[in-house]
């Protein structure tokens, strides 16, 4: 399947890059690009840049494209629209939380995510959320319990497995109440080596899934 890249577009060629190194820990298959700065190594923004970025990122299944501040957007909204060729699957470029959208949207395509589920986890940044989808027909309701064991707890890379685990089965995933495939709100949950972590999983698959997700986080508490 063709795969969603993603360009950082920064006033800052440093911020730029370091968000494409930032999100390749946990997105390291994702073409991510760095589109920061001017021409000439200063502060602002490149229309060249952005466009040659755009055309590095794209492998078929469309390119999201992020920025910082207006102008960012607005350099990389014309650059999108000037491409000759177009990218084949589709420019989108969005006005999101530059750390919290990017590295969202960069979990989502490393799962496998299509161009709308990518920029759709991107959006969810703005929104401090995932969008709520309708629950998958339900077999009963499995919980478990486990305590942590990664020493980082539910941080960055561990978090992005979780998220990108979740993905693959068609029952509904939560951890202490959150959806297991919103990134942004399994950070925002701060749990540490030694938390305890209520696993719920509900549908087709549950089982499954409360298995799998219980032996990625850490040894059952009961």
């Amino acid at each position: 399947m063709a795969a969603v890249g993603i360009v950082f577009v920064s006033h800052s060629a440093r911020i730029a890059e370091g968000l494409v190194e930032l999100a390749a820990q946990m997105a390291p298959s994702v073409a991510l690009e760095a589109a920061g700065g001017t021409d000439e190594g200063g502060i602002g923004t490149s229309y060249e840049k952005v466009a040659s970025a755009i055309g590095r990122a794209d492998h078929g299944g469309g390119v999201v494209v992020i920025g910082d501040l207006g102008s960012a957007i607005m350099t990389a909204e014309t650059a999108a629209e000037m491409l000759d060729p177009a990218p084949e699957g589709g420019v989108v470029v969005l006005d999101v939380p530059l750390v919290e959208g990017g590295v969202a949207a960069a979990v989502t395509a490393e799962g496998g995510g299509d161009l709308d589920a990518v920029v759709a986890a991107a959006r969810s940044a703005a929104g401090g959320g995932a969008s709520a989808e309708p629950e998958p027909e339900s077999s009963g309701p499995a919980t478990r319990t486990v305590v942590l064991a990664d020493p980082e707890g539910l941080h960055a890379r561990p978090a992005a497995e979780l998220v990108k685990l979740a993905g693959r089965f068609r029952s509904s995933v939560r951890v202490n109440g959150t959806d297991a495939r919103s990134l942004l709100g399994i950070l925002a949950l701060g749990l540490r080596t030694g938390d305890s972590a209520r696993i719920e999983a509900a549908g087709p698959d549950a089982r499954n899934a409360l298995d799998a997700v219980a032996g990625l986080l850490g040894s059952t508490s009961g």
